[in-house]
């Protein structure tokens, strides 16, 4: 049985000593007197091959501890274990563990990721926004690996029947952010994916929409036809009646530009950067559509947008809404009393 005193006089180059106390465990002389290795030699239950494990320098680890040390690959030895494989993988564990995010640094890593690719600031900015406020303070300092479905369960019943809207995007970020984590190895699964057993039932969608006022369809002649009644159509019944005869948007009509327009094939041709659903479109034009249009080259100030009463300045987004409010045009019959 190697003793501290005799281990204390190994010299470089000396033949490897038997530590004792556990078959194959030895200390090899190092570059110094007094200085060395521990190595157990053992074979492998796994391939039958001969291997040296290091087990630490003497003498900061002293030979009880090694000695114990080595007991414990022997334990795993007899359990048909590699000890240089076990101590691999628990490093791989541990290393892993000290990578593994919090939900916070997750949903921030996520964000810096798709946030190029959204098209409206306001959008970018809500998406982050929300995890901020309804779920990082519950579980943002949490490792993602040892989140579950009740932490997400929990935080959502706050919102889940007095903010469904709100309580929907929460899950659905939170369940982009978990995904990614699944797909890096940082966690095992992804626990969001079934936390609406933990949640009551909520109103159905179709009975939470609220639609923005508008003219009933059916109307629209008549609304038409008494906003043609002015002896003088200014530029905002103009762009109005034009969005009418095209069925555009507000904003496609208030952002129209003459070379956007074909009036000898009659088509009005807009760009995927115009259109809310990034493609083109394209619009045929009605005589009556045709006749605004050549009114305003006529009356036209100059500028590239055609219902502008200043050069190279868009029509403000109030203008058609407030022919309608002045012209006291009624919405439908969600909104009886209002106008559009």
């Amino acid at each position: 049985m190697l003793t501290d005193a005799k281990a204390r006089k190994i010299k470089p180059c000396e033949k490897p000593l038997r530590v004792g106390g556990v078959v194959g465990l030895y200390l090899h002389a190092g570059a110094k007197a007094g200085t060395g290795k521990y190595t157990l030699r053992f074979v492998s239950p796994l391939t039958g091959k001969r291997r040296d494990m290091g087990l630490g320098a003497y003498p900061a680890m002293g030979l009880a501890q090694v000695r114990a040390t080595a007991l414990e690959a022997q334990q795993l030895i007899a359990q048909r274990t590699d000890p240089i494989d076990h101590r691999k993988q628990q490093q791989f564990v541990d290393r892993r563990e000290s990578e593994t995010p919090t939900f916070s640094q997750a949903a921030e890593r996520v964000f810096d990721s798709i946030a190029p690719g959204f098209r409206n600031e306001k959008h970018k900015a809500q998406w982050i926004g929300t995890l901020r406020t309804y779920a990082i303070p519950y579980i943002g300092r949490q490792r993602v690996d040892l989140l579950t479905t009740a932490n997400f369960g929990h935080l959502l019943a706050h919102i889940w029947l007095e903010k469904p809207e709100t309580a929907g995007r929460v899950k659905q970020r939170c369940d982009r952010v978990m995904t990614w984590c699944v797909a890096n190895q940082y966690a095992p699964t992804n626990p969001v994916s079934s936390v609406t057993a933990l949640l009551p039932k909520q109103t159905p969608k179709h009975e939470r929409v609220v639609h923005h006022p508008s003219v009933p369809w059916r109307d629209l002649p008549k609304v038409a036809a008494r906003l043609l009644l002015s002896k003088k159509l200014r530029h905002g019944k103009q762009a109005l009646l034009f969005a009418i005869l095209t069925a555009a948007r507000s904003g496609e009509v208030r952002g129209a530009k003459w070379h956007e327009f074909d009036l000898a094939n009659r088509v009005w041709s807009l760009t995927a950067e115009r259109m809310k659903a990034k493609r083109p479109h394209r619009v045929a034009l009605s005589d009556q559509a045709i006749a605004i249009l050549e009114y305003r080259a006529r009356n036209h100030l100059g500028g590239e947008f055609v219902f502008s009463t200043r050069k190279d300045v868009k029509m403000s987004d109030m203008t058609m809404t407030k022919v309608l409010r002045d012209n006291n045009v009624a919405s439908d019959g969600e909104y009886p009393k209002l106008c559009v």
